[in-house]
């Protein structure tokens, strides 16, 4: 593996006074909250002077009555959301804030709403994002000359790209699997000594499923590191890769509006909430339905400015994603807040009046020794009533008949039950490698029927 770039780390160690130790990748990490509040606004009036290039911005400050020296975290409010709807209404470069002999990349969402979120980056923007991901992968415990394949999809899609990048500038060694072809992913991750693998949640079970279909234990592979991202994932379930593995499992926030992968991350010390790199990005936490900021703690929408974007300016992008936030400095050392994913907005579920994500489902079903993390949710509307059906597999390591099965199902729907304030239609557990898998792309786990609901 000599030929692999190397690169000297810029870790830092930072010993507080409580005694807690934080290594970092950057000093910046661990700054109080008041200075790293000082570089917001320095970052915060020059990402509205970068906006004010595009008409869309230009607009929104005119119609406010503010100029781009005016914003702070106290105005902020006075502007507009920025939305999906904003990107795509846009297409494809309405947002772009520099001359286009001055990009060197795009990437873009699926489309598979409407047109897709085309996004890009001029050299600057690039090397921001190499520095935040590696930074990301420090935090979840990679560390320079690990060897780290990379299974997310390249292309348009920025996991594949942005995680490649990001793995060279920790200086690491890639390995650029991509998605799919599972039997070469597990050839590779044991012939290489593979300590990092980046991937999906639903791809890392499958590809432990995988091993285990073939007689081998996913717990003999060189993996001690499985950053995951992309998908919705509870605690139980990163849980549950971290026993097939025996590796430390850290959740990865990104979007595609805002660089991508590396915009937050959990810490391999911790693993209790994702860090918001907030010397790139301000957060604010609003009610869903009046965009109102909420207090520390209560649950409400992610809302996200680019400080520092130089190709395309993003100031209050709504994410969608439902989060918890806390500002308490983390065990690790960091002060950069820390958001816990309850799950998107576009995801929830109304049934029968109650508000449903399924990620409260997901962590129900996992409380359950005898199920596996593989479960399907499907929705329908029969005679003006919505019913709910859940559909979840036995672990293979558990032995249960079918009448056990029965008994399993009624305990699953009343504990459900409690949790949710609902009470399921229909609960069936299943025998093992019932449910469709996804090697490649997010796995679809929800299933709504109802059409235009």
């Amino acid at each position: 593996m000599g030929s692999c770039r190397r690169q000297r780390s810029r870790a830092t160690l930072f010993v507080f006074a409580d005694a807690r130790v934080a290594m970092t990748y950057h000093d910046v990490e661990a700054v109080s909250r008041e200075r790293l509040r000082d570089r917001q606004r320095e970052h915060l009036r020059r990402a509205a002077e970068r906006a004010t290039s595009v008409e869309l911005y230009r607009e929104r400050f005119a119609d406010a009555g503010l100029e781009p020296g005016d914003l702070a975290h106290a105005t902020l409010p006075d502007l507009p959301f920025t939305t999906k709807a904003d990107f795509r209404d846009n297409y494809p470069d309405g947002l772009f804030a520099v001359p286009r002999e001055d990009l060197r990349r795009v990437h873009a969402s699926s489309g598979t709403t409407g047109k897709p979120k085309l996004v890009a980056y001029t050299a600057g923007d690039l090397e921001k994002w190499r520095a935040l991901g590696a930074r990301s992968l420090y935090a979840a415990g990679l560390r320079p000359g690990d060897v780290v394949q990379n299974a997310c999809g390249y292309g348009l899609f920025t996991g594949g790209l942005g995680w490649h990048d990001a793995v060279e500038e920790l200086g690491a060694c890639v390995v650029p699997a991509g998605g799919g072809n599972t039997s070469r992913q597990a050839d590779l991750v044991r012939d290489l000594g593979v300590s990092g693998f980046v991937c999906m949640p639903s791809y890392a079970l499958y590809l432990a499923d995988h091993v285990r279909d073939r007689g081998g234990d996913p717990r003999d592979l060189p993996i001690t590191h499985v950053p995951v991202g992309a998908e919705a994932s509870t605690a139980a379930m990163r849980e549950e890769i971290a026993d097939a593995f025996d590796a430390v499992v850290t959740e990865n926030y990104g979007l595609t509006e805002l660089y991508g992968p590396g915009v937050a991350t959990e810490c391999a010390e911790a693993t209790d909430g994702m860090h918001v790199w907030e010397d790139h990005y301000l957060v604010e936490v609003v009610d869903p339905d009046t965009g109102e900021r909420v207090p520390d703690g209560d649950r409400g929408e992610l809302v996200l400015t680019g400080l520092q974007k130089e190709a395309v300016p993003v100031l209050r992008y709504r994410t969608g994603d439902v989060v918890e936030r806390t500002t308490d400095r983390c065990e690790c050392g960091r002060t950069h807040s820390r958001i816990r994913v309850v799950g998107r907005s576009d995801d929830l579920l109304v049934v029968r009046g109650v508000n449903v994500y399924p990620t409260e489902i997901e962590h129900v079903l996992l409380e359950f020794d005898a199920l596996a993390p593989q479960y399907r949710i499907d929705v329908y509307r029969q005679q003006r009533l919505d019913t709910i059906e859940v559909t979840v597999e036995v672990d293979p390591d558990h032995d249960v008949a079918a009448p056990t099965r029965n008994d399993l199902a009624s305990d699953v729907t009343d504990r459900l039950a409690d949790a949710l304030g609902l009470t399921p239609d229909e609960v069936d557990v299943v025998p093992p490698d019932t449910i469709d898998r996804t090697e490649v792309g997010k796995v679809k786990r929800v299933h709504d029927h109802r059409g235009g609901h």
